[in-house]
């Protein structure tokens, strides 16, 4: 929860990001383009009807026209601003909705990244900052995923405006329009200095904002409940949230001021430029005299073609700073990813088929570490082979089950699915192989079902239930108020029942169990349960995956005794590898772990474990 003071440049420009959410809308809701053209016309047309009601009326009252004409004329100013005004509230309202849907098309795929990402990304912390941002951009209707919208609304209709409003004033003299311009100019400079302020520091605030999101995810976890009140962390967790509140109040306080400034300085400049073109059409007026109507129709379009400038310029700030956000959420969608996906070689894996997995001289160095965590290991699980891994914690056994998973790829060396290194394999079709239970699993807000299926339709209830009872939960199971369809997790459900650990447990391996993989992986599943109840679960495993191949990993030896081999992975590497009866006769580590083990756990849940 460090401050963050990396600073890097968006990857996408404005015009790339505007033309990308132009392509995202025409692919799909292209209705939103046609409304915003439609709201752009009609605004330049009331625009239109403004500057010239007056004059023209004016004009009319001077040559004393007819009751009846000068009526009519009214009646179709009138008339023609009201309809204007009532197609662009109907435009507006028509385009919330499209609006919501590109916005929310563009939620559900950063969370498609980060669901199907490759699992290496999730630790980056460039990626994790990134989809930090691109929640920021997506989060409202304000925020800059649907609100440039409103921002090309403003710059478009703003340019045309400019154009006729130039060609308006085509009569008045050069210098005087350069001027406008130019002082123009000068105000979105310093707007835009303003912007690119903001920009600068943007890792910056998305790492305070990062700090302030951990601390209120910690503060409203039940899990982390007892830890907070029992060691007192209140205060350490709300001074870390208030030193990151402060960051960001500190900055905008800085922003705010910069702009603060920058806003007296175009203040006095437009004030400066609308002086300069008043003077200078009162004093055209008094050289050639100009008709009323004249006179009301060019003043009134200098002082609009003064604010088509200044709006032209206020909104390409705003849409700079609004793509610095859309760049970002581009960026978290096409975060590079180091496996190979759709592009690799499909699998179709056969619950009966038979796999050799083998780590050619495999090491495997985490990102910015010192050194490996596993080095030169050469191992190979045998089709419908039973093997445990086991040794000291830190040893390095889950970084080997990620190997064999395919969650991460080797530093060097090779890992290959019947003699094919596996990154020549779409990796999520790699993945299908394996049935896994880990010790952190998880249990989503869903049915017993689903949770089990791990969908939400097309479930197969008779292979549900054909599995929990496998797993020995049936009778917990159908005592829940509606069975198997009944909703766990608290988080979402206030009424949801919670099961125990070892009841969690067995509910992973019902999981584990319905996706008859032929490849299964045991990662201290059963860690928290005594030894007693992880051996009664290590044997149902055992019983329950016959002729497949299985990888276990636990620290307590004993529970593992039925596997066909055992490797004992110490600082990295193999240190001991056999049967539980060879490793016992050599005398090596895992002789002097099991008997250290033997007197802890006592001799009577050791006779219960060899039983």
């Amino acid at each position: 929860m460090s401050e963050m003071t990396t600073k890097s440049k968006p990857r996408y420009g404005a015009v790339s990001c505007t033309l990308f959410m132009l392509r995202h809308a025409w692919k799909h809701c292209r209705i939103v383009l046609g409304l915003l053209a439609a709201l752009i016309a009609l605004s330049v047309g009331d625009s239109l009807l403004r500057l010239f009601a007056a004059p023209v009326i004016l004009d009319q009252v001077q040559s004393a026209a007819a009751l009846s004409v000068l009526s009519r004329t009214i009646l179709l100013f009138t008339l023609g601003l009201m309809l204007a005004a009532a197609l662009s509230a109907y435009c507006r309202n028509l385009g919330f909705f499209g609006r919501i849907e590109l916005r929310t098309e563009l939620i559900r795929q950063v969370t498609h990244k980060q669901l199907t990402t490759s699992w290496p990304n999730l630790g980056d912390d460039a990626f994790k900052k990134l989809c930090a941002g691109a929640s920021n951009a997506t989060n409202a209707n304000s925020e800059a995923t649907e609100a440039i919208w409103d921002t090309l609304f403003d710059l478009t209709r703003s340019v045309i405006g400019f154009v006729i409003y130039l060609l308006l004033l085509s009569s008045v003299n050069p210098l005087i329009i350069a001027a406008t311009i130019v002082t123009s100019a000068a105000s979105f400079c310093f707007s835009l200095n303003a912007a690119r302020y903001r920009a600068s520091m943007r890792d910056e605030k998305t790492g305070q904002w990062n700090s302030i999101g951990y601390i209120n995810y910690r503060a409203s976890r039940r899990e982390f409940a007892k830890d907070v009140r029992l060691f007192g962390m209140a205060g350490w967790l709300g001074s870390v949230y208030d030193s990151a509140a402060n960051a960001i109040a500190a900055f905008e306080g800085r922003a705010q001021k910069r702009e603060l400034i920058f806003a007296l300085l175009n203040a006095l400049l437009a004030f400066l430029r609308g002086g300069v073109i008043y003077a200078y059409l009162i004093a055209a007026t008094l050289r050639a005299p100009l008709t009323a109507s004249e006179f009301l129709l060019l003043f009134s379009a200098a002082g609009g073609f003064s604010t088509w400038i200044m709006t032209i310029l206020q909104s390409a700030s705003t849409l700079y700073k609004q793509c610095q956000d859309i760049s970002t959420v581009r960026e978290a969608i096409e975060f590079p990813e180091p496996f190979t996906f759709e592009g690799g070689e499909s699998l179709a894996p056969d619950p009966d088929g038979r796999y050799e997995l083998r780590l050619e001289d495999v090491s495997f160095r985490y990102p910015g570490a010192e050194k490996d965590t596993l080095t030169h290991i050469s191992l190979t699980l045998h089709p419908g082979e039973k093997l445990a891994v086991v040794g000291l914690n830190g040893a390095g056994k889950t970084t080997l089950i990620r190997l064999m998973c395919g969650f991460v790829d080797p530093t060097e060396g090779r890992v290959l699915l019947n003699g094919k290194d596996i990154r020549a394999y779409n990796r999520r079709d790699y993945y299908r192989l394996f049935g896994a239970v880990f010790q952190d699993f998880s249990m989503l807000a869903a049915s017993v079902a689903a949770n089990v299926a791990q969908r939400v339709d097309a479930i197969d209830m008779e292979r549900v239930k054909r599995c929990v009872a496998l797993a020995g939960l049936t009778e917990k199971i159908e005592s829940l108020p509606q069975s198997y369809d009944t909703l766990l997790g608290r988080e979402v459900y206030e009424d949801a029942p919670e099961l125990s650990g070892g009841e969690l447990q067995r509910l992973m391996l019902s999981r584990a169990l319905y996706k008859n993989a032929p490849l299964i992986l045991l990662d201290e599943p059963t860690a928290a349960l005594d030894p007693l109840a992880e051996s009664d679960m290590y044997a149902r495993y055992n019983e329950l995956t016959q002729g497949r191949s299985a990888v276990y990993i636990s620290h307590r030896l004993a529970s593992t005794r039925f596997c066909d081999r055992i490797l004992l992975i110490d600082g990295g590497a193999i240190a001991e590898e056999g049967t539980h009866d060879q490793l016992m006769a050599a005398g090596g580590q895992y002789a002097r772990l099991y008997e250290i083990q033997s007197r802890y756990y006592g001799k009577e849940n050791i006779r219960h474990e060899e039983a």
